[in-house]
Protein backbone atom coordinates (compact mmCIF):
# COMPACT_ATOMS: atom_id res chain seq x y z
CA UNK A 1 0.00 0.00 0.00
CA UNK A 2 1.04 3.44 -1.20
CA UNK A 3 0.91 6.05 1.28
CA UNK A 4 0.74 9.75 -0.48
CA UNK A 5 -1.53 12.60 -0.57
CA UNK A 6 -1.41 14.91 -3.67
CA UNK A 7 -0.94 18.39 -1.54
CA UNK A 8 -2.15 21.02 -1.64
CA UNK A 9 -5.94 20.63 -2.07
CA UNK A 10 -7.71 22.77 -5.23
CA UNK A 11 -9.74 23.06 -8.08
CA UNK A 12 -11.45 25.46 -10.16
CA UNK A 13 -13.15 27.37 -6.98
CA UNK A 14 -9.23 28.11 -6.00
CA UNK A 15 -8.62 29.25 -9.99
CA UNK A 16 -11.41 31.20 -10.24
CA UNK A 17 -11.24 33.33 -6.71
CA UNK A 18 -7.16 33.87 -8.01
CA UNK A 19 -8.27 34.74 -11.70
CA UNK A 20 -11.04 36.94 -10.41
CA UNK A 21 -8.21 39.20 -8.48
CA UNK A 22 -6.31 39.32 -10.83
CA UNK A 23 -8.84 40.75 -13.51
CA UNK A 24 -10.48 43.66 -10.61
CA UNK A 25 -6.64 44.40 -10.77
CA UNK A 26 -6.79 45.29 -6.99
CA UNK A 27 -3.96 43.23 -6.17
CA UNK A 28 -3.17 44.63 -1.98
CA UNK A 29 -5.62 45.49 0.34
CA UNK A 30 -8.80 45.15 -1.18
CA UNK A 31 -12.33 43.45 -0.44
CA UNK A 32 -10.55 39.54 -0.78
CA UNK A 33 -8.72 40.44 2.71
CA UNK A 34 -11.31 42.05 4.42
CA UNK A 35 -13.39 39.24 3.56
CA UNK A 36 -11.16 36.53 4.52
CA UNK A 37 -10.67 38.12 7.97
CA UNK A 38 -14.00 38.62 8.96
CA UNK A 39 -14.91 34.86 8.10
CA UNK A 40 -11.57 33.26 9.70
CA UNK A 41 -12.48 35.49 12.74
CA UNK A 42 -16.18 33.75 12.55
CA UNK A 43 -15.13 30.69 12.15
CA UNK A 44 -12.93 30.65 15.44
CA UNK A 45 -15.31 32.50 17.19
CA UNK A 46 -13.19 35.55 17.74
CA UNK A 47 -14.69 39.29 16.82
CA UNK A 48 -11.67 40.38 14.98
CA UNK A 49 -9.16 38.63 12.97
CA UNK A 50 -5.77 40.92 10.74
CA UNK A 51 -4.46 39.07 8.24
CA UNK A 52 -0.65 38.89 7.82
CA UNK A 53 2.05 37.41 5.74
CA UNK A 54 3.02 34.40 8.04
CA UNK A 55 2.06 32.77 11.70
CA UNK A 56 5.86 33.95 12.45
CA UNK A 57 4.82 37.45 11.96
CA UNK A 58 1.57 37.53 13.40
CA UNK A 59 3.58 36.92 16.64
CA UNK A 60 6.11 39.68 16.47
CA UNK A 61 2.76 41.88 15.47
CA UNK A 62 1.16 40.30 18.32
CA UNK A 63 4.15 40.94 20.60
CA UNK A 64 5.28 44.59 19.62
CA UNK A 65 1.36 45.30 20.13
CA UNK A 66 1.77 44.38 23.81
CA UNK A 67 4.53 46.55 24.22
CA UNK A 68 6.63 43.17 24.51
CA UNK A 69 10.29 44.22 24.11
CA UNK A 70 13.98 44.51 25.51
CA UNK A 71 13.77 43.20 29.50
CA UNK A 72 10.74 41.81 28.93
CA UNK A 73 10.23 37.82 29.31
CA UNK A 74 7.88 35.23 27.40
CA UNK A 75 7.55 31.97 28.49
CA UNK A 76 6.96 29.41 25.64
CA UNK A 77 7.23 25.27 25.17
CA UNK A 78 10.72 24.09 23.85
CA UNK A 79 8.59 21.29 21.84
CA UNK A 80 7.58 23.60 19.09
CA UNK A 81 8.98 25.11 15.46
CA UNK A 82 12.00 27.64 16.43
CA UNK A 83 9.59 30.70 14.83
CA UNK A 84 7.54 30.63 18.66
CA UNK A 85 10.86 31.11 20.55
CA UNK A 86 12.39 33.35 17.89
CA UNK A 87 9.76 35.56 17.39
CA UNK A 88 10.11 36.56 21.24
CA UNK A 89 13.99 37.32 20.39
CA UNK A 90 13.08 39.74 17.41
CA UNK A 91 11.13 41.86 19.30
CA UNK A 92 14.02 42.39 22.17
CA UNK A 93 12.44 39.83 24.61
CA UNK A 94 13.62 36.75 26.37
CA UNK A 95 12.11 33.35 25.52
CA UNK A 96 12.20 31.18 28.47
CA UNK A 97 11.25 27.46 28.40
CA UNK A 98 8.73 25.76 30.01
CA UNK A 99 8.44 21.73 29.55
CA UNK A 100 5.55 20.30 28.12
CA UNK A 101 3.38 17.66 29.87
CA UNK A 102 1.68 14.05 28.90
CA UNK A 103 -0.23 15.94 26.17
CA UNK A 104 2.52 17.67 24.20
CA UNK A 105 1.68 21.27 25.16
CA UNK A 106 2.91 23.32 28.00
CA UNK A 107 2.75 22.41 31.64
CA UNK A 108 1.07 24.27 33.39
CA UNK A 109 3.39 23.48 36.47
CA UNK A 110 6.59 24.11 34.94
CA UNK A 111 5.08 27.56 33.16
CA UNK A 112 4.41 28.59 37.10
CA UNK A 113 7.61 27.67 38.45
CA UNK A 114 8.92 29.80 34.97
CA UNK A 115 7.09 32.99 36.32
CA UNK A 116 9.34 35.81 37.38
CA UNK A 117 8.95 39.69 37.72
CA UNK A 118 10.51 40.21 34.26
CA UNK A 119 7.33 38.08 32.50
CA UNK A 120 5.43 39.90 30.39
CA UNK A 121 3.51 36.85 28.77
CA UNK A 122 2.80 33.13 28.48
CA UNK A 123 2.80 31.79 24.92
CA UNK A 124 1.50 28.24 24.76
CA UNK A 125 1.41 25.78 21.81
CA UNK A 126 -1.54 24.23 20.89
CA UNK A 127 0.84 21.38 19.66
CA UNK A 128 -0.17 19.48 16.91
CA UNK A 129 -4.27 21.05 17.05
CA UNK A 130 -5.00 19.34 20.65
CA UNK A 131 -5.18 22.54 22.68
CA UNK A 132 -3.18 22.92 26.04
CA UNK A 133 -4.54 23.21 29.30
CA UNK A 134 -5.15 26.94 28.47
CA UNK A 135 -8.18 27.24 31.54
CA UNK A 136 -4.92 26.41 33.59
CA UNK A 137 -2.43 29.01 31.93
CA UNK A 138 -5.55 31.58 31.73
CA UNK A 139 -5.91 31.29 35.57
CA UNK A 140 -2.05 31.54 36.04
CA UNK A 141 -2.12 34.68 33.46
CA UNK A 142 -4.43 36.49 35.71
CA UNK A 143 -2.65 35.41 38.75
CA UNK A 144 0.11 37.52 37.80
CA UNK A 145 -1.52 40.20 35.82
CA UNK A 146 0.57 38.76 32.68
CA UNK A 147 -0.63 38.11 28.75
CA UNK A 148 -1.99 34.94 27.52
CA UNK A 149 -0.97 34.36 23.84
CA UNK A 150 -1.88 30.87 22.24
CA UNK A 151 0.18 30.28 19.84
CA UNK A 152 -2.27 27.86 17.35
CA UNK A 153 -0.34 27.34 14.32
CA UNK A 154 -1.57 23.94 14.58
CA UNK A 155 -5.39 24.63 15.61
CA UNK A 156 -7.51 25.81 13.09
CA UNK A 157 -10.39 25.07 14.37
CA UNK A 158 -9.62 23.38 17.36
CA UNK A 159 -12.19 23.91 20.30
CA UNK A 160 -12.21 23.75 23.98
CA UNK A 161 -16.00 23.21 25.25
CA UNK A 162 -16.89 24.99 22.06
CA UNK A 163 -14.75 27.99 22.09
CA UNK A 164 -12.48 28.32 19.48
CA UNK A 165 -8.42 28.07 19.94
CA UNK A 166 -6.97 31.83 20.32
CA UNK A 167 -10.45 33.05 21.65
CA UNK A 168 -9.82 31.95 25.26
CA UNK A 169 -6.41 34.26 26.07
CA UNK A 170 -5.86 37.63 25.01
CA UNK A 171 -5.66 36.63 21.25
CA UNK A 172 -3.58 34.25 19.08
CA UNK A 173 -2.11 33.71 15.89
CA UNK A 174 -2.64 30.82 13.17
CA UNK A 175 -0.04 29.96 10.03
CA UNK A 176 -0.89 29.26 6.47
CA UNK A 177 2.24 28.04 5.20
CA UNK A 178 2.03 25.58 2.56
CA UNK A 179 2.45 22.43 4.95
CA UNK A 180 -0.73 23.59 7.29
CA UNK A 181 -4.16 22.46 7.41
CA UNK A 182 -5.48 25.68 5.42
CA UNK A 183 -2.99 27.20 2.82
CA UNK A 184 -1.85 29.79 0.50
CA UNK A 185 1.73 28.67 0.43
CA UNK A 186 2.44 31.64 3.15
CA UNK A 187 0.21 34.13 5.13
CA UNK A 188 -1.36 34.10 9.05
CA UNK A 189 -3.92 35.97 10.69
CA UNK A 190 -4.40 37.01 14.57
CA UNK A 191 -7.65 36.62 16.13
CA UNK A 192 -8.85 38.41 19.42
CA UNK A 193 -11.67 39.80 21.33
CA UNK A 194 -9.90 42.95 22.00
CA UNK A 195 -11.06 46.00 19.20
CA UNK A 196 -8.18 47.88 20.78
CA UNK A 197 -5.76 45.30 20.45
CA UNK A 198 -6.91 43.99 16.68
CA UNK A 199 -6.82 48.19 16.00
CA UNK A 200 -2.90 48.46 17.23
CA UNK A 201 -2.37 44.83 15.14
CA UNK A 202 -3.90 45.77 12.24
CA UNK A 203 -1.75 49.76 12.47
CA UNK A 204 1.70 47.36 12.95
CA UNK A 205 0.66 45.19 9.34
CA UNK A 206 0.01 48.02 7.54
CA UNK A 207 3.23 50.26 8.07
CA UNK A 208 2.04 52.24 10.91
CA UNK A 209 -0.65 53.78 9.53
CA UNK A 210 -4.76 54.82 11.20
CA UNK A 211 -7.32 53.09 9.81
CA UNK A 212 -9.29 55.57 8.17
CA UNK A 213 -7.01 58.07 8.14
CA UNK A 214 -5.14 59.58 5.51
CA UNK A 215 -2.36 57.43 3.64
CA UNK A 216 0.37 59.35 4.72
CA UNK A 217 -0.71 59.35 8.56
CA UNK A 218 1.37 56.91 10.70
CA UNK A 219 1.33 56.46 13.76
CA UNK A 220 2.99 53.60 14.82
CA UNK A 221 6.34 51.99 14.33
CA UNK A 222 5.20 49.27 12.23
CA UNK A 223 5.91 47.35 8.87
CA UNK A 224 4.82 46.06 5.44
CA UNK A 225 3.33 42.53 6.68
CA UNK A 226 -0.18 43.10 4.65
CA UNK A 227 -1.49 39.54 2.80
CA UNK A 228 -2.00 39.78 -0.84
CA UNK A 229 -5.46 39.77 -2.07
CA UNK A 230 -4.18 36.74 -4.05
CA UNK A 231 -3.10 34.66 -1.12
CA UNK A 232 -6.88 35.96 0.72
CA UNK A 233 -8.75 34.51 -2.11
CA UNK A 234 -6.76 31.34 -1.93
CA UNK A 235 -7.70 30.90 2.01
CA UNK A 236 -11.34 32.09 1.42
CA UNK A 237 -11.34 29.32 -0.25
CA UNK A 238 -9.63 26.95 1.62
CA UNK A 239 -11.93 27.68 4.42
CA UNK A 240 -14.79 26.94 2.78
CA UNK A 241 -13.85 23.25 2.18
CA UNK A 242 -12.08 23.02 5.84
CA UNK A 243 -14.84 21.72 8.27
CA UNK A 244 -15.09 18.66 5.58
CA UNK A 245 -11.53 18.02 5.72
CA UNK A 246 -11.02 18.38 9.89
CA UNK A 247 -14.14 15.71 10.04
CA UNK A 248 -12.14 13.48 7.95
CA UNK A 249 -8.99 14.00 9.68
CA UNK A 250 -10.70 13.44 13.15
CA UNK A 251 -12.56 9.96 11.93
CA UNK A 252 -9.17 8.81 10.33
CA UNK A 253 -7.31 9.14 14.00
CA UNK A 254 -10.42 8.16 15.65
CA UNK A 255 -9.37 4.66 13.76
CA UNK A 256 -6.07 5.10 14.59
CA UNK A 257 -6.59 6.14 18.17
CA UNK A 258 -8.29 2.56 18.69
CA UNK A 259 -5.74 0.58 16.66
CA UNK A 260 -2.02 1.93 17.80
CA UNK A 261 -3.54 2.64 21.14
CA UNK A 262 -3.69 -1.51 21.38
CA UNK A 263 -0.41 -1.79 20.62
CA UNK A 264 2.23 -1.89 23.53
CA UNK A 265 4.51 0.97 23.36
CA UNK A 266 2.08 3.11 21.33
CA UNK A 267 0.59 5.78 23.26
CA UNK A 268 -1.77 8.48 21.12
CA UNK A 269 -1.03 12.23 21.89
CA UNK A 270 -4.30 13.01 24.18
CA UNK A 271 -7.08 14.99 23.26
CA UNK A 272 -8.41 17.34 26.53
CA UNK A 273 -11.32 15.84 27.94
CA UNK A 274 -13.22 18.87 27.20
CA UNK A 275 -12.12 19.64 23.47
CA UNK A 276 -15.22 19.66 21.30
CA UNK A 277 -13.02 19.69 17.89
CA UNK A 278 -9.83 19.10 16.82
CA UNK A 279 -7.70 19.96 13.75
CA UNK A 280 -5.04 17.61 13.90
CA UNK A 281 -2.03 18.64 11.94
CA UNK A 282 0.01 16.02 13.45
CA UNK A 283 -1.02 12.73 14.47
CA UNK A 284 1.26 12.48 17.54
CA UNK A 285 2.03 9.54 18.98
CA UNK A 286 4.76 8.85 22.09
CA UNK A 287 6.86 5.92 21.77
CA UNK A 288 7.86 3.60 25.09
CA UNK A 289 10.79 1.75 23.84
CA UNK A 290 10.88 -1.01 26.68
CA UNK A 291 7.15 -1.71 25.71
CA UNK A 292 7.42 -1.71 22.00
CA UNK A 293 10.37 -4.16 22.31
CA UNK A 294 12.65 -2.31 20.32
CA UNK A 295 14.69 1.10 20.73
CA UNK A 296 12.88 4.42 18.16
CA UNK A 297 15.86 4.11 15.76
CA UNK A 298 15.65 0.33 14.69
CA UNK A 299 11.87 0.61 14.95
CA UNK A 300 11.78 3.78 12.31
CA UNK A 301 14.24 1.73 10.03
CA UNK A 302 11.15 -0.67 9.72
CA UNK A 303 8.32 1.31 9.43
CA UNK A 304 10.73 3.34 6.36
CA UNK A 305 11.43 -0.59 4.52
CA UNK A 306 7.67 -0.67 4.77
CA UNK A 307 6.80 2.36 3.54
CA UNK A 308 4.65 3.88 6.45
CA UNK A 309 4.77 7.40 6.84
CA UNK A 310 5.76 7.85 10.33
CA UNK A 311 8.47 10.36 11.33
CA UNK A 312 10.76 11.32 14.49
CA UNK A 313 9.75 14.93 14.79
CA UNK A 314 12.15 17.50 16.16
CA UNK A 315 15.32 15.78 17.05
CA UNK A 316 16.43 18.56 19.46
CA UNK A 317 14.79 20.87 22.21
CA UNK A 318 14.45 24.07 21.10
CA UNK A 319 17.00 25.80 23.90
CA UNK A 320 19.37 23.11 22.43
CA UNK A 321 19.59 24.85 19.03
CA UNK A 322 22.89 26.07 18.11
CA UNK A 323 20.97 29.83 17.86
CA UNK A 324 20.72 29.98 21.46
CA UNK A 325 24.62 30.37 22.18
CA UNK A 326 23.90 33.61 20.88
CA UNK A 327 21.53 34.98 23.55
CA UNK A 328 23.43 33.60 26.75
CA UNK A 329 23.59 37.22 27.69
CA UNK A 330 19.58 37.32 28.07
CA UNK A 331 19.56 33.53 29.79
CA UNK A 332 21.36 30.49 30.55
CA UNK A 333 19.82 28.37 28.45
CA UNK A 334 22.42 25.81 28.83
CA UNK A 335 21.10 25.37 32.21
CA UNK A 336 17.64 24.60 31.13
CA UNK A 337 16.24 21.15 31.74
CA UNK A 338 12.62 20.07 30.55
CA UNK A 339 13.08 16.37 30.62
CA UNK A 340 9.75 15.70 29.26
CA UNK A 341 10.70 17.26 25.78
CA UNK A 342 14.46 15.61 26.22
CA UNK A 343 12.22 12.46 25.89
CA UNK A 344 10.13 13.41 22.92
CA UNK A 345 13.34 14.31 21.17
CA UNK A 346 15.48 11.82 21.75
CA UNK A 347 13.48 8.23 21.91
CA UNK A 348 9.83 8.86 22.26
CA UNK A 349 8.15 11.31 20.09
CA UNK A 350 6.84 10.14 16.95
CA UNK A 351 4.44 11.75 13.72
CA UNK A 352 2.15 11.21 10.98
CA UNK A 353 1.48 14.03 8.85
CA UNK A 354 -1.94 15.65 8.34
CA UNK A 355 -1.87 14.79 4.85
CA UNK A 356 -2.01 11.09 5.55
CA UNK A 357 -5.26 11.34 7.60
CA UNK A 358 -7.28 12.69 4.67
CA UNK A 359 -6.33 9.59 2.74
CA UNK A 360 -8.80 6.45 2.93
CA UNK A 361 -10.14 4.27 6.34
CA UNK A 362 -8.05 1.28 5.06
CA UNK A 363 -4.51 3.37 5.18
CA UNK A 364 -5.26 4.10 8.35
CA UNK A 365 -6.00 0.10 9.41
CA UNK A 366 -2.93 -0.75 7.12
CA UNK A 367 -0.93 1.39 9.29
CA UNK A 368 -1.90 0.24 12.19
CA UNK A 369 -1.53 -3.64 10.90
CA UNK A 370 1.80 -2.81 9.94
CA UNK A 371 3.01 -1.08 13.35
CA UNK A 372 1.62 -4.81 15.01
CA UNK A 373 3.26 -6.34 12.87
CA UNK A 374 6.84 -4.85 13.47
CA UNK A 375 6.28 -5.67 16.85
CA UNK A 376 5.63 -9.05 16.54
CA UNK A 377 8.58 -9.25 15.02
CA UNK A 378 11.01 -8.14 17.06
CA UNK A 379 9.27 -10.49 19.96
Amino acid sequence: MTYEFDWPVHDHREKEALLSVLERKKWFNGEEVIAFEKAYAEFQGAAFGVACTSGTTAIEIVLEALEIGPGDEVIVPPYTFVATATAVLRVGATPVFADVDASWCMDPAATEAAITSKTKAIMPVHFGGSMANIEALKTLAEQHNIELIEDACHAWGSQLKGQGASTIGHCGVFSFQESKNITAGEGGIIVTNDEDLAARCRSIVNCGREEGAAWYHHINLGTNARLTEFGAALLRVQLERYPEQMAVREARAATLDAGLGAIPGIIPQPSAPTMTRRSYHLYCIRFDEEQFGMDRDTFLAAVDTAGLPVVAGYPLPLYKQPLFQKFLDRHDYNACQCPVTEALCASEGLWVQQTMLLLSESHMTGIVDSIASIQAGSR
